[in-house]
C-alpha cells in the first residue's frame, strides 16, 4: 500500500507533462502550446477507414477498420495581434481546419497514402499539422506561433503533434 505522499507524488508525475504541455488534459492553464501565454482552440471531426496492412504489431486493428476522430487544434502565440487583440481569427481557423480535414473525411487512408504508410493516429496528427501550416501560409493568415493538433480516437485515447509556424 502506498502512503498518501507516494500517491500524491505519483499523481504529480503523471499530470506534470499535461500541465506543462498546454494545461491539464489540454484544457488550458499551462500557458498554451509550447509555453505561449495566448491560445485559441477550434474543433472538428472526421470519419476515416484504414488498415495497418496486416502488420502483426497492431493485432486485430491490422486489418481494415473505421474510426471517427475528433480533432482539436490549439493555436498559441507569445502575443496578440495588436489591431484585433486575437491570436488568430476564429472563423479563419475553423475554415482552414475544416478544409484540411475534408481531404481525409470519408476516405480510405490506405488509398490516400498509397505508399503503404501506417496511418496511426500519431502520424495523422503530424500530417494534419503539416497541412494546416501549408494552408495558413497559402492563405496568408499571418499567424505566428505554435500549433498543437490533438486527434482523439475516443474519450479515452488521443495522440498529438506540436510544431511551430
Amino acid at each position: 500500500m502506498h502512503s498518501t505522499f507516494q500517491q500524491l507524488y505519483l499523481l504529480l508525475l503523471l499530470l506534470l507533462p499535461c500541465v506543462v504541455q498546454g494545461g491539464l488534459f489540454g484544457l488550458g492553464g499551462g500557458g498554451g502550446s509550447g509555453g505561449h501565454p495566448y491560445s485559441l482552440g477550434v474543433r472538428d471531426s472526421l470519419m476515416i477507414a484504414h488498415s495497418f496492412h496486416n502488420n502483426p504489431s497492431f493485432g486485430p486493428a491490422g486489418g481494415m477498420h473505421g474510426a471517427t476522430y475528433t480533432c482539436d487544434v490549439e493555436f498559441s502565440s507569445l502575443s496578440l495581434v495588436p489591431s484585433t487583440n486575437w491570436v488568430i481569427d476564429i472563423g479563419a481557423a475553423s475554415t482552414i481546419l475544416s478544409s484540411v480535414l475534408a481531404k481525409y473525411n470519408l476516405q480510405n487512408l490506405d488509398e490516400v497514402f498509397s505508399d503503404g504508410t501506417l496511418t496511426t493516429t500519431e502520424f495523422m496528427a503530424q500530417q494534419i499539422f503539416k497541412d494546416l501550416k501549408e494552408e495558413l501560409q497559402k492563405r496568408n493568415v499571418g499567424f505566428k506561433g505554435t500549433i498543437c493538433v490533438k486527434l482523439w480516437e475516443s474519450h479515452k485515447a488521443w495522440a498529438s503533434f506540436v510544431g511551430s509556424v
